[in-house]
């Protein structure tokens, strides 16, 4: 008689601490192993009762999943044995069969695995994309093999021509589903040899990136806006993101008193969460003045466009960031055009003027990418580039 046992494989635990979930097959003193394709913590797996403790989001859901699985695998077990067939690994391949999911029913298995650790914008991210191929490919019952290298060509360019995404954007959607094609395989939901992606090969596209000339950011610092509070604040939260390291806008408008200490901003960054520390210029300086309270709370936010009661839902806080950042960028246009910058300002532009600026003044490289909080200099080295492109520019002068 076979038997079945769970066990949460700690010998495979992922960057993020978590472990698969096996179902492990014995027959006579032979085991084999099927993946439910489930990805748990060790401190979210009850492993006398064989259970997802209660501490994980989706515990109900997936003991339910677990229950079924079992509950199959036993009855498949049960009709084998009355044939006669009598080996573990011929178990194991009549539970494992044919794959048990559609591929949205296993996009849907692989979110709620991976998404108790994923930050709010990334988790959106990955649902846009989930509608983005069901706009494409409506069916519900979307196999995997459904999925060739054609179909990925047509998905290509049906996410840039008929959607309007540049071909960054695309290639990024395209990284995605090679993920979910990659845990598929390691879920042993399909086998190797069905990944369309060994023969669909993503190339990594240069995109021009916009950013300010100093003369620029001088029109906008000097620009006199009046009584005008509003575009008051926006340009001083702008220029104060090109001067402090280019923040990002989550960390920008997140920003408290707490997070400066003396002369410097140190903050752990949303994105990567790594930690930065920022020696304040005097231009940030004196913008900080300007909005320092008299009797100052450490939780405050710097610049007033968040509310303090969001501070704990993270998906309450990604939607008031969303439109508060919609509003910023709004505002940037109209300051672009009074101050003559015929650049489609928004705030992400500030990241990029601070990169370019700081190397332009001779900041080395690996100073710049620890500012910015890149986790690969890489990414700060299309900043070079982009600085080479307008020296090879400048030198055409003695064509002229």
């Amino acid at each position: 008689m076979a038997t079945l046992k769970l066990f949460l494989n700690t010998q495979k635990i992922n960057k993020t601490g978590q472990a698969p979930l096996y179902l492990r097959i014995i027959h006579n003193r032979k085991s084999r192993y099927i993946s439910l394709a489930i990805y748990l913590k060790e401190n979210e797996w009850d492993n006398v009762n064989r259970r997802v403790k209660k501490n994980h989001p989706n515990s109900t859901r997936l003991n339910k999943l677990i229950a079924t699985k079992i509950a199959e695998a036993e009855d498949l077990i049960l009709e084998m044995e009355n044939a006669a067939s009598s080996t573990a690994k011929d178990v194991q391949q009549h539970i494992k069969g044919k794959p048990k999911y559609s591929f949205y029913e296993y996009f849907d298995l692989y979110m709620k695995s991976i998404e108790t650790r994923l930050k709010v914008p990334t988790i959106v991210s990955y649902r846009v994309f989930e509608k983005s191929i069901k706009d494409f490919e409506p069916k519900e019952n979307l196999t995997f093999e459904d999925i060739d290298l054609q179909w990925l060509k047509r998905f290509s360019n049906w996410l840039r021509n008929m959607m309007g995404q540049n071909q960054n954007t695309a290639d990024r959607r395209m990284k995605s589903l090679r993920r979910i094609f990659t845990s598929a395989i390691e879920d042993e939901i399909i086998t190797p040899d069905k990944n369309p992606f060994l023969r669909y090969k993503i190339k990594k596209q240069y995109t021009e990136k916009q950013f300010l000339l100093e003369e620029e950011i001088e029109a906008i610092e000097n620009l006199n806006l009046g009584t005008d509070e509003r575009l008051i604040l926006c340009r001083d939260l702008f220029i104060f993101a090109i001067y402090t390291g280019g923040l990002r806008r989550w960390d920008l408008l997140e920003l408290k008193w707490k997070n400066i200490e003396g002369d410097k901003l140190v903050l752990k960054t949303h994105k990567t969460d790594s930690v930065v520390s920022i020696k304040l210029p005097m231009k940030s300086i004196l913008i900080l003045d300007k909005f320092r309270p008299v009797e100052l709370d450490p939780d405050q936010f710097i610049f007033p466009y968040l509310k303090s009661e969001n501070d704990h839902n993270p998906w309450k806080r990604y939607a008031e960031i969303t439109n508060r950042g919609s509003i910023i960028n709004r505002q940037l246009k109209r300051i672009a055009c009074l101050a003559k910058v015929n650049k489609k300002l928004h705030l992400h532009i500030a990241r990029h003027s601070f990169a370019t600026l700081a190397l332009r003044k001779g900041m080395r490289i690996e100073y710049v990418s620890k500012l910015m909080g890149h986790s690969d200099i890489t990414t700060t080295q299309i900043y070079a580039k982009i600085m080479n492109e307008e020296l090879d520019k400048a030198m055409e002068i003695f064509n002229s």
